[in-house]
């Protein structure tokens, strides 16, 4: 337990910024998981340090769990005010994407890899209402027990358990993507050669009866594209739009799962992601946003 109290030097505000700075990845994990956007979550987790920089942190017992409900608490608030600008969104609102090379290099990125939070479940939290997404990342992503739950979202514990197995519920009736990320890359390797080869059937081979495209062009499109939904009309919608594109795709990790990368790695075009499950594509991500993009690599 990281406590404040332990071999602390009198007034030494460097001490206290070391002891933020080694909570910090786990802040922005806990940020990102309810908000979907790292630039969102670095501001959650900003306004923390700011909070303790201004608090009595001589009366903080448990460092990790104080940032940890601070952070909480500004991401329910910055979740609600969100949602009434969510209306007035143009077409589809995709998270921001973690993108990785597909070589992961080193042990902490293999570890980052496994940690990230899929899209397909970022998704499935937008659905949520911000109390319910809340409770479910910290108890059932993070492991805090309810008791610390109830604390942030401001409920009983009997009444954050209800939240947390209301958001269980959901997220349990969405299709499971597919764990194992070399057979993802099968699988997303086999789509997009039968897009190259403008094959119609060998794209239907790889397509989940339902599955379905969206894209997110940012908050300024004109022309929001709508979702395209059943196999033969995403095979369709492939063989239409995806050919000048095709050339410039890379192989990358996208939270977690296979996906592709459009253009420069330094300034992309887009990001693509794939839910896969029992072999077969369920849902293709389109984030096209450029503010989505920036900081990719």
């Amino acid at each position: 337990m990281e406590t404040l109290t332990e071999d602390r030097p009198a007034n030494d505000d460097a001490w206290l910024a070391d002891r933020f700075e080694e909570c910090r990845p786990r802040l922005r994990m806990v940020a990102y998981s309810m908000l979907g956007s790292r630039v969102e979550a670095d501001d959650a987790v900003q306004e923390a340090w700011l909070r303790l920089s201004r608090s009595d942190d001589a009366a903080i017992n448990d460092l990790s769990a104080w940032l940890t409900t601070v952070v909480g608490r500004i991401c329910l608030s910055m979740l609600r005010t969100r949602r009434n600008r969510r209306e007035e969104y143009p077409g589809t609102w995709l998270p921001q994407p973690i993108v990785q090379p597909e070589e992961l290099g080193d042990p902490e990125q293999h570890a980052l890899a496994a940690d990230s939070i899929g899209l397909a479940l970022l998704i499935v939290l937008e659905t949520l209402n911000p109390a319910e997404r809340l409770a479910f990342v910290l108890h059932d992503v993070f492991g805090l027990p309810f008791d610390e739950v109830a604390d942030v979202v401001g409920r009983s514990p009997a009444a954050a358990r209800q939240l947390a197995s209301r958001a269980r519920r959901r997220v349990r009736q969405a299709p499971q993507p597919d764990a194992d990320l070399v057979r993802q890359r099968r699988v997303a390797d086999a789509f997009l050669t039968a897009a190259r080869d403008g094959d119609f059937e060998a794209l239907l081979e790889v397509l989940d009866p339902n599955v379905t495209v969206h894209a997110d062009r940012g908050p300024h499109s004109r022309v929001p594209e709508q979702p395209v939904s059943g196999a033969e009309a995403v095979a369709r919608f492939v063989l239409a739009n995806a050919g000048r594109f095709l050339s410039l795709l890379k192989p990358v990790i996208v939270n977690g799962a296979a996906g592709s990368l459009v253009g420069d790695p330094a300034h992309p075009l887009g990001v693509i992601g794939f839910t896969i499950a029992n072999n077969r594509i369920l849902r293709i991500d389109i984030i096209a946003d450029p503010a989505k993009l920036r900081g990719q690599t």
